[in-house]
C-alpha cells in the first residue's frame, strides 16, 4: 500500500514534468505555428505506454500520443528501446493526423531499466506537399509530403545525420523544420530528466504503486460519472459540407452512444466512406475526438491519465472517413472531428441537460497564404486558425471569439506577429454581432478578420459548417454559418469557403467571418 500523501505528491510531480516538457518545446521552437499558435501537445508515459501526465495543449491529441510508442514496439519488439534514442513518426494512418503533425518520442531509462517514454506532437510548417504548407485539394497521401513510419532521429544520444538530411531535402524550410525537430528532441530529453528525477527520488516501486493508485482512482471516478447517466442508446447525426473536391456532396457523420451500467460505447461505423478529398483521418484521431467529447461532457473535472478511458470503447469502420486507409488524403482531417464532438454532446443532451451545451462554430477555419516576401525575396507560408462562437448552455451564454473545441490551447496569430513576419495587413478584427444563435441564453458570436495582401500571394482556405451550422438545444436557435469574401463590395467580389493556391495580388482584400454558436432554451 502507498499512502495518499505520497500518491498526490507523485501525481503533481508527473503533471509538472509534462508542463516542463511543453514549456521547453514552445520556447525552443523556430516557427510561429508552435511558439505563438502553440500547435503542439506533450505526454509522459509509463513503460506500458499509459499516460502519466499530459500538458495543456491540443485536446484532439488526448490520450493519443501513446499510439506511436505502441506501434513502434509492435513493429520492432520490446528490445528496440535503447537509452539515448529518439524516434519520429508522422504516418497519418498510425497517428491519425495529417503529415504536418509530427510525433517525436524516446524511451526513459533509470539505472538501465526502462521506466517510461516522453513524447510530443507538433505541427511542422511544411512537409514537402505539392503546395507550400499543405494542399486543400489533395486526393492522395502521396501529394501531401514526406511520410515517416517509426524511425530513429537520434541513436545513443547522437543525431542520425542521414535521416536529418532526408528531412531537410524534402521540405521547403529545412532550417526551421530541423529547428522545430530539435525543439521536440529537447522536449523529450526534458521528460527523460524529469521522470528520472522522480524515480531516483522515490524509487521505481513507489512510483509504480502511485501510478496504479492514480489510475484506479481515476477509473472509479469515471465509472461513477457514467453510472449516473441513464442506460440507453442515444443517436445524433450531421453532415460535413464536402470533401473539398466535390463541393456539392455533403458527407454524413453519425454517432451512436450506448450507456450500460458503468461503461459507455460510441459507434462511428455509420459515417461516409473515405473521401476523395483530404477530409480523412486514421482511426486513432477518431478515437481521440470521442475522448474529447467524453471528457467535455461526462468527466471534465477528472485529470487525464492512463485510467481515464478504461470504461470507454470506440468502434470505427476501416475504409471509412474516420478510419481511412492508404492512399486516402488526410490534410484536413479535423473538420469532421469537431462535428463529431458536438454530435456526441447532442446525442447525450436529453439525459444530461445540465451539462450539455449547444453546438459550437466547430471548425478551425484555416486561412493560409504563401509566396515570396517582397521585403526579403524569401519564400514564406502562414497558416492560422480562426476563432468563433461556442454554444450556450443552461445557465449561460456561449463564449465569443474562442478557438474551436479540438484545439484547446491553440491561438490565432497575433496581428503584430502576422504583420511583422508576413507581407499582409490586418484591416479589421472585431466581433461578428448577431452571429450567435438566439435563445434564453444566446450562442457566442464569431469574428470578422479582414486581410489586405501587400504582394502577390497564393491563398488557400478551409472553412466548414455551412451545411450543419451550430445547432441550438432546448429550443435555442442555430448560429450563423461562416462567410468568406475576396474583395468585398467590388465588381470582382468572390465568395467561397474553400480554395487552394488561389492567386491574389497586392491590394486584394480578404474578409473572413467565422460562425456563431447555437443558443440554448426558447427566447422570450
Amino acid at each position: 500500500m502507498i499512502d495518499p500523501v505520497t500518491t498526490e505528491i507523485i501525481r503533481c510531480a508527473l503533471l509538472q514534468a509534462a508542463q516542463d516538457m511543453n514549456t521547453t518545446l514552445i520556447r525552443s521552437s523556430y516557427t510561429p505555428v508552435i511558439y505563438e499558435a502553440k500547435d503542439c501537445a506533450v505526454a509522459l508515459l509509463d513503460r506500458e505506454h499509459n499516460v502519466l501526465g499530459q500538458s495543456s495543449g491540443l485536446p484532439i491529441f488526448l490520450g493519443n500520443l501513446e499510439v506511436c510508442t505502441r506501434e513502434t514496439e509492435r513493429l520492432y519488439g520490446r528490445q528496440v528501446w535503447s537509452q539515448g534514442d529518439v524516434w519520429v513518426l508522422n504516418d497519418s494512418y498510425i497517428g491519425g493526423t495529417h503529415l504536418n503533425d509530427v510525433t517525436v518520442y524516446g524511451p526513459i531509462f533509470v539505472q538501465g531499466e526502462l521506466v517510461g517514454f516522453a513524447a510530443s506532437r507538433a505541427h511542422w510548417l511544411d512537409m514537402g506537399s505539392k503546395d507550400p504548407g499543405g494542399s486543400m485539394d489533395s486526393t492522395s497521401i502521396f501529394q501531401e509530403g514526406l511520410r515517416l513510419g517509426p524511425v530513429k532521429i537520434y541513436a545513443g544520444g547522437e543525431p542520425c545525420r542521414d535521416l536529418h538530411e532526408v528531412i531537410a531535402r524534402n521540405v521547403r524550410f529545412p532550417h526551421a523544420t530541423l529547428g522545430d525537430m530539435r525543439a521536440q528532441v529537447a522536449c523529450a530529453m526534458t521528460g527523460q530528466r524529469r521522470l528520472a528525477e522522480i524515480v531516483s527520488r522515490w524509487g521505481v516501486e513507489t512510483v509504480m504503486a502511485a501510478r496504479d493508485e492514480i489510475f484506479a482512482q481515476t477509473e472509479r471516478l469515471e465509472r461513477e460519472a457514467i453510472a449516473a447517466i441513464p442506460d440507453g442508446v442515444y443517436r445524433a447525426g450531421g453532415f460535413l459540407d464536402n470533401d473539398g473536391i466535390d463541393l456539392e456532396v455533403p458527407l454524413p457523420v453519425n454517432v451512436t452512444v450506448t450507456v450500460a451500467g458503468e461503461g459507455i460505447a460510441v459507434d462511428l461505423t455509420d459515417c461516409a466512406d473515405q473521401a476523395t478529398g483530404p477530409v480523412n483521418c486514421g482511426a486513432a484521431q477518431a478515437v481521440a475526438a470521442v475522448r474529447v467529447a467524453y471528457k467535455l461532457l461526462v468527466s471534465g473535472e477528472v485529470p487525464l491519465n492512463g485510467g481515464s478511458f478504461r470504461p470507454l470503447t470506440v468502434a470505427t469502420r476501416p475504409g471509412s472517413m474516420l478510419a481511412a486507409r492508404s492512399p486516402a488524403a488526410c490534410q484536413y482531417y479535423y473538420s469532421h472531428l469537431g462535428l463529431l464532438i458536438d454530435l456526441v454532446v447532442k446525442a447525450l443532451a436529453p439525459v444530461l441537460p445540465g451539462k450539455a451545451a449547444a453546438a459550437s462554430y466547430g471548425d478551425s477555419m484555416i486561412v493560409q497564404f504563401a509566396g515570396t516576401d517582397p521585403r526579403t525575396g524569401k519564400l514564406y507560408v502562414s497558416q492560422e486558425a480562426t476563432v468563433g462562437g461556442w454554444g450556450a448552455w443552461e445557465g449561460g451564454d456561449g463564449e465569443s471569439a474562442l478557438i474551436n473545441n479540438v484545439n484547446g490551447d491553440l491561438r490565432d496569430m497575433p496581428i503584430e506577429v502576422l504583420e511583422t513576419l508576413f507581407p499582409v495587413r490586418v484591416r479589421r478584427y472585431e466581433m461578428r454581432p448577431g452571429s450567435g444563435g438566439s435563445g434564453r441564453w444566446r450562442g457566442g458570436d464569431g469574428v470578422v478578420r479582414e486581410y489586405e495582401f501587400l504582394g502577390p500571394t497564393s491563398l488557400s482556405l478551409w472553412f466548414e459548417r455551412s451545411v450543419t451550422p451550430a445547432w441550438g438545444l432546448a429550443g435555442g436557435g442555430a448560429g450563423v454559418p461562416p462567410s468568406v469574401c475576396l474583395n468585398p463590395g467590388t465588381a470582382g467580389e468572390r465568395r467561397m469557403l474553400k480554395a487552394n493556391a488561389l492567386p491574389v495580388k497586392a491590394g486584394d482584400v480578404l474578409r473572413c467571418e467565422s460562425g456563431g454558436g447555437g443558443g440554448y432554451g426558447t427566447a422570450g
